[in-house]
């Protein structure tokens, strides 16, 4: 089963129910459903099939509470009484119907006749009651009478004077959580800590549509990549440290010439662990992360594309100190002058080295800025301006033995391992690859226990197999057939390519 797609379905309802797509709501819940029966129609697990019967129960009840809602709007909409308003009270407030409803209040001409023009309006009705349900919803505090002369008279006034209400009215902030919707019928106490309000970009003077894709980009969600899951690049993680770590620690020591480094180039072959660094410092480093591609910084609108540029550095002086990572760098900046280049991707590259150029030169006392972390496999292929722009430029190179030796404990730390299994002989056999390389091996060794279980069987008695009978010890042998199947990626002509770069640009 796709766990992604099952989450996501299911969030997906959530996310529609709560803004008021019920159609959708129910697709997605309908959905989920569906995934979460084919698994049980596969699973043997009589634990697990009751575990997700559970699950299925939940989902059940939110599909209901769905269907119950739609129905509702459903009634209403086909209602012919709304005019009168306690029609209207009834389905909204659930009125106990064994009380009798005293004679209507006089309401004035003016009220009447707005009330009758939007009655004979279905649509513009009904448009009208759902703002009315909204501003009711999103009220902290709501007394519901129940029963009395004033109820239906209110309850037209507040139909009538919803459109002139609701400009005025400031924003209310939802609290979405239980403890909130408990104090928020209770008054505020001098005990009540003030809730602190984060720090939100001004688009006021920007297009909103271009701010929007770039907060879209911000990362938020925790990476939970740490330095630990990273085996060696000590000289890479060190720069990083002092780079991003420090500046906040020691602000009085970065000042001056001491002004922490604003541009970090990382090249090295494939699957060397660069992506993996820029997350550690995403999670380790507690700063705003923007993580850039070609594709967040290209539009097909003429000169969108070095709008999103200056307002992504905008943002991030406004959010510093932040990172900025930009994930093949080469793709974006590539060298100036080609025959090739067209103008559209000489004025995004020109707006990306003045706004680099900016970050790196103004306000040098500072030590809360931005930071521009970048990575290729290409870095010869980048412009020379660019280049001057990223101070330090640090090789990734392969690992070597004792990297290789603990990225075989990281890989394998959740595993059961043989007693004939030598992680040290296997970390020899494993020279030239890379980190993606021995990482694939890994995974091809803990597998081989499974096929080799699973060979010659049917579907049905695979389904009937028992974890316990899968989950076997990695052996010598596993990781033999699995250098056999596996080969590196990265030629010793690259290797020499890189290094060459190194010896002339690089940068420690």
């Amino acid at each position: 089963m796709n766990w992604e797609e099952l989450c996501f379905h299911i969030q997906n309802g959530r996310d529609s129910a709560s803004l008021g797509l019920y159609s959708a709501a129910r697709t997605s819940y309908g959905k989920a459903l569906h995934l979460i029966n084919d698994f049980l129609s596969t699973c043997a697990d009589v634990e697990r099939r009751e575990q997700w019967q559970s699950a299925i129960q939940t989902i059940n009840v939110e599909l209901s509470t769905v269907n119950s809602i739609t129905e509702l709007l459903e009634d209403l909409s086909r209602s012919s009484a709304c005019r009168n308003g306690s029609a209207i009270e009834s389905l909204i407030f659930n009125i106990e119907e064994n009380k009798p409803w005293p004679s209507p209040t006089n309401v004035d001409k003016k009220t009447n006749s707005v009330l009758l023009a939007r009655s004979t309006n279905k649509k513009q009705h009904v448009a009208e009651f759902e703002k009315e349900k909204q501003k009711a919803s999103s009220s902290k505090s709501f007394d519901v009478p129940r029963s009395g002369a004033n109820t239906s008279g209110n309850l037209r006034r507040r139909l009538v004077n919803s459109n002139e209400s609701t400009p005025n009215r400031p924003p209310v902030k939802k609290n979405t959580s239980a403890a909130g919707h408990k104090s928020a019928n209770r008054p505020q106490s001098s005990e009540d800590q003030p809730v602190e309000v984060e720090k939100k970009f001004d688009s006021s003077n920007c297009d909103k549509e271009l701010v929007e894709i770039l907060e879209r980009d911000i990362v938020l969600r925790n990476p939970n990549i740490h330095w630990s899951d990273i085996a060696g690049l000590t000289e890479a993680k060190n720069l990083l440290h002092e780079a991003v770590v420090l500046p906040r620690i020691m602000p009085m020591f970065f000042k001056g010439l001491r002004s922490p480094w604003r541009g970090v180039c990382m090249f090295g072959p494939p699957g060397t662990g660069k992506t993996m660094l820029a997350k550690a410092v995403a999670t380790e480093c507690n700063t705003t992360f923007f993580n850039v591609s070609a594709s967040t910084l290209t539009s097909k609108y003429r000169g969108d594309s070095e709008k999103l540029v200056r307002l992504l550095f905008e943002m991030a002086r406004f959010y510093a100190p932040s990172t900025i990572f930009i994930d093949e760098i080469d793709s974006i900046c590539s060298r100036r002058g080609s025959e090739s280049e067209h103008e559209a991707s000489r004025r995004v590259k020109s707006e990306l080295l003045i706004q680099m150029d900016g970050v790196i030169s103004s306000n040098p006392n500072s030590a809360a800025g931005v930071l521009v972390l970048a990575a290729t496999n290409f870095p010869w292929d980048l412009d020379e301006a660019l280049r001057r722009r990223l101070e330090k430029r640090v090789f990734i190179p392969l690992p070597d033995a004792s990297c290789r030796l603990e990225m075989l404990k990281l890989n394998l730390r959740d595993l059961k391992l043989a007693d004939d299994l030598d992680l040290t002989e296997i970390a020899e056999k494993l020279e030239g690859y890379s980190g993606a390389d021995l990482t694939n091996v890994c995974r091809d060794a803990a597998m081989m226990s499974m096929r080799q279980r699973i060979a010659g069987l049917e579907m049905d008695e695979i389904a009937r197999l028992h974890a316990e009978d899968l989950d076997l010890p990695i052996t010598r042998q596993d990781f033999v057939e699995a250098l056999a199947r596996s080969s590196k990626s990265v030629s010793q002509q690259d290797l020499d390519k890189y290094e060459k770069w190194m010896k002339e640009f690089g940068s420690i």
